[in-house]
């Protein structure tokens, strides 16, 4: 065999493993973009029934909940008020309208059953619902208070991943963990939109 031979079928398996590395990189990349995906998919959703768990709670107590130990009581043994509005509409001379507005109370469903049942959430697990997943048994943060803006007090809540998979998001001490509600203003929608 000659030397150009050698070096030719050298080349050709420098040129394969090469091309092998560069594939197996990037495949590791795309496989750890689609677990992050997955991961924040989860935590996503738990923080979307967090948000449901608080605001029933601030509807029954005029306050969010501002650990899980509360809220996760509230959900155990709470109620949701179920309450019928009925409007009426009169009409005056000379075509002027008058509105009344009633309402009733019907009863009350337990906050398990209207925001959990089984029918929503087939495996629910109350224990679970504040873990973050993918972050080893760590819990979210809460957060709730009130605020003063423009003479008002308003109250607030956050609820927030302590601990983010995700690279990017890790950035500035956790600046954009995923997260729902605010600290400062009465938004209760998440930051993942």
């Amino acid at each position: 065999m000659n030397l150009s031979k050698v070096l030719s079928l050298v080349f050709f398996l420098v040129a394969i493993g090469l091309g092998y590395y560069l594939y197996k990189g990037v495949d590791d990349v795309v496989e750890e973009e689609k677990k992050i995906a997955l991961v924040e998919a989860a935590i996503i959703e738990k923080l979307q029934m967090l948000r449901d768990a608080e605001l029933a709670y601030q509807a029954s107590n005029g306050k969010y909940a501002g650990s899980w130990d509360t809220l996760k009581s509230f959900i155990q043994t709470g109620k949701i008020w179920l309450i019928q509005r009925t409007e009426t509409t009169k009409l005056l001379e000379y075509g002027k309208e008058e509105t009344s507005v009633a309402f009733d109370t019907l009863g009350s469903v337990s906050v398990m059953d209207s925001l959990f049942n089984e029918r929503k959430f087939p495996d629910f697990n109350l224990d679970a619902l504040a873990t973050v997943p993918g972050s080893g048994g760590k819990q979210f943060e809460f957060f709730a208070d009130k605020v003063e803006r423009n003479s008002y007090e308003i109250s607030v809540f956050e609820i927030r991943d302590p601990a983010p998979i995700n690279p990017a998001r890790r950035l500035n001490n956790n600046e954009k963990a995923l997260k729902v509600g605010s600290r400062t203003d009465a938004s209760t929608e998440g930051n993942w939109k």
